[in-house]
């Protein structure tokens, strides 16, 4: 008795319903892969502004804060010893000419005595180089005196002045008496490691990678309030190496600034598209399930509307989905919603059957700058 009442438990009911299950129909779509990373900004130029010669500044020809371009006089220098020093070799060099000329003029009419001649002779080739030296002074001092006005060496944004009228500056001083930076352009450094690095050059090299015309790879830039940046940027290979104590490689991408919302030491995320496959399997992550060792599986129907177990290979997240690289095919029907409800071998009856594609452009409405899909 106690045997055919096991029996009859065990037994499903007459007249039990069948189970009803909500499925997604794989079909292969065109994704692009990305990977989000964190850097600083930082000026593609940069450059101090110094004195090269020692002084008392006169005046401050500039508006802290403000652009400037190159060549635009920032500081003068009281340039009264440096006009007198001009002035001074301007006139050594005169009297050197006239000295030399006169020698000249008496070796070609030869109105001396031999060794007087003898003499000319050697007093012209004395006055020329005399001439040559006064003529070094001479622009020398030029030099100096154009000194007395310190101008921008680069175009850009000017910081705040170390110094104000009236203050000493010496041409060996350590303190810049500002600081420009080149606003148009700026750099992100941001670092991965060596192997992922290699992966990306060959991304590269294959065409999986998108690139900005002939220049690197595109890349898209997150502000700090979460806001995207508006332009997008160019990666750059040139200029790296492998630190030896990370094994991490620092990469470079230049972003444009035309607006001047980007500011040196600015902390701001960037998106980089490390790949394209057009034929990608994805797989809502809520219905992928993993055994104790890790490994993945989902739940089919198959032609006889029965439920199959599937393992399959799903290591990479696409948003609120799984990339499945092994073992699940176009036109499987996944089972997304009543897995309670699924048993292996089990007759199922589909409720809902919505393609995978409808699924992936709901992801990309719910999520805002996440990757999109295209078919």
């Amino acid at each position: 008795m106690m045997v055919s009442a096991c029996s009859k438990h065990e037994a499903a009911p007459p007249g039990a319903q069948t189970a009803e299950v909500g499925v997604e129909t794989v079909a292969p779509q065109h994704i692009v892969t990305t990977t989000e990373l964190s850097g600083r900004l930082s000026s593609l130029k940069m450059s101090d502004v110094r004195p090269q010669i020692s002084g008392i500044v006169q005046k401050r020809l500039f508006v802290e804060g403000s652009d400037v371009r190159a060549g635009q006089v920032l500081y003068q220098i009281d340039p009264a010893s440096y006009q007198a020093n001009y002035d001074s070799a301007r006139g050594t060099l005169a009297s050197a000419r006239t000295k030399a000329d006169r020698y000249t003029d008496l070796v070609k009419i030869k109105a001396v005595s031999q060794q007087d001649y003898d003499d000319a002779v050697a007093a012209v080739r004395e006055g020329e180089a005399d001439v040559i030296a006064d003529q070094g002074s001479l622009e020398s001092a030029r030099v100096n005196l154009d000194r007395t006005r310190i101008t921008a060496p680069i175009s850009g944004r000017i910081g705040a002045s170390s110094v104000t009228e009236g203050a000493l500056v010496t041409s060996d001083q350590t303190i810049a008496l500002a600081t420009i930076h080149a606003f148009d352009q700026m750099y992100l450094d941001f670092t991965r490691s060596s192997a992922e690095w290699l992966k990306l050059r060959k991304a590269l090299a294959s065409g999986k990678l998108k690139r900005a015309g002939d220049n690197g790879a595109v890349v898209s830039l997150q502000l700090e309030d979460g806001t995207p940046y508006s332009h997008t940027g160019t990666l750059q290979f040139s200029g790296i190496s492998v630190d030896t104590t990370t094994g991490s490689v620092t990469l470079r991408a230049i972003f444009p600034n035309p607006e001047g919302d980007l500011l040196p030491g600015m902390f701001v995320r960037v998106r980089l598209e490390e790949g394209v496959d057009d034929r990608a399997i994805l797989v809502p992550q809520i219905a992928v399930s993993r055994g104790s060792a890790g490994q993945a599986s989902v739940y089919v129907v198959d032609a006889s509307s029965k439920v199959r177990q599937v393992g399959v290979k799903a290591d990479t997240a696409y948003g609120d989905q799984w990339i499945v690289t092994e073992d699940l095919h176009a036109g499987d029907r996944v089972i997304v919603s009543s897995l309670q409800s699924a048993r292996v071998g089990a007759q199922v009856k589909v409720a809902d059957d919505k393609p995978a594609i409808k699924a992936a452009s709901a992801l990309m409405a719910s999520a805002p700058g996440a990757s999109g899909v295209q078919q």
